[in-house]
C-alpha cells in the first residue's frame, strides 16, 4: 500500500523504495502520537502522501538549484533537469510512452488535486476513504477530483495539438 502510493507520486522505483523505508521509519519512531481518531491505514497513507509531496519538492529545489549553477559554472555538462523516465514494474512497453505524458501532466497538478486523483483512479479508495485520509469533506473530494479531471483533459489536449 505504501510503496504503490508512493510509486504513483514519483513514478521512479528506486524513489518509491526510499519514501516507502522513511514513511516505516516516521511510523515507528511516531506511533505513540497515533490518536486513534480514524484507521491506522488512514494515518499511514498522509503520512505516505506529505512523505512523497515532499520528496518531489526536495527533487524541484534541487533541480532549480542545478539549473541556476549552470549558468555560473561552466564545467556543467551535466543534465540537471532531465524530465524522470517513468520506471513502474507493472507497464507494458507499448503503453508507457502514453503513461508518462499522462503522469508528467498529473505532476504538474496541484497536489490536492493529484492527491485526490491518484487514490480516486489508481488507488481504487472511495471517496469516503478519500475524504479521511485528506481531512476535507467528500463534496470537497468529489470537486477536486472533478478539477483535476478538467485540468488533466485541458492539458492532454494541448499536448495533442503539439
Amino acid at each position: 500500500m505504501v510503496f504503490n502510493l508512493a510509486l504513483q507520486y514519483v513514478q521512479n522505483y528506486e524513489d518509491a523504495q526510499e519514501i516507502a523505508q522513511d514513511v516505516f521509519l516516521t511510523v515507528y519512531q511516531s506511533i505513540s502520537t497515533f490518536k486513534e481518531k480514524s484507521k491506522i491505514s488512514t494515518w499511514i497513507y498522509r503520512i505516505t502522501i506529505n512523505k512523497s509531496l515532499d520528496f518531489i519538492k526536495a527533487k524541484q529545489r534541487k533541480k532549480r538549484f542545478g539549473f541556476l549553477t549552470s549558468y555560473f559554472y561552466e564545467n556543467s555538462n551535466e543534465i540537471k533537469h532531465d524530465i524522470p523516465s517513468f520506471n513502474h514494474p507493472g507497464i507494458q512497453l507499448e503503453n508507457k510512452e502514453s503513461l508518462v505524458i499522462i503522469f508528467q501532466h498529473i505532476n504538474n497538478l496541484p497536489a490536492n488535486q493529484k492527491t485526490a486523483l491518484i487514490l480516486s483512479k489508481i488507488d481504487h479508495r472511495t471517496k469516503a476513504e478519500i475524504a479521511e485520509i485528506m481531512n476535507i469533506s467528500t463534496k470537497a473530494v468529489e470537486s477536486l477530483i472533478q478539477r483535476a479531471k478538467t485540468n488533466l483533459s485541458k492539458k492532454l489536449n494541448l499536448s495533442e495539438g503539439i
